[in-house]
């Protein structure tokens, strides 16, 4: 009888640890997705702001040509902005 109640009692205790470590896993996991969805978070407004930052980069690229400001093309080619016009004709297309 008392090694049943032994059997009994180890058994109880294991899953009583089953249960906290599943518990410690859990906490563990949600703030992973946390972290996750705040790191999806910055990239998606990353995109929004490149598309962004893209089209300011081309108007000021245009309007540095319209205007021929010379001040302002240098600003763009400081930050790598290529205003030179291709001279010569265009390829043909086929």
């Amino acid at each position: 009888m008392r090694k049943g109640r032994l059997v009994q009692i180890i058994l109880a205790c294991l899953v009583l640890l089953f249960v906290l470590g599943d518990m410690l896993l859990v906490m563990g996991n949600q703030s992973m997705q946390t972290e996750v969805s705040d790191r999806q978070q910055i990239v998606a407004q990353a995109i929004q702001l490149e598309n962004i930052s893209r089209q300011v980069v081309g108007v000021l690229a245009n309007m540095a040509l319209k205007t021929n400001d010379e001040s302002l093309k240098k600003l763009l080619a400081a930050s790598g902005v290529n205003l030179e016009v291709p001279s010569g004709p265009a390829p043909a297309s086929k």
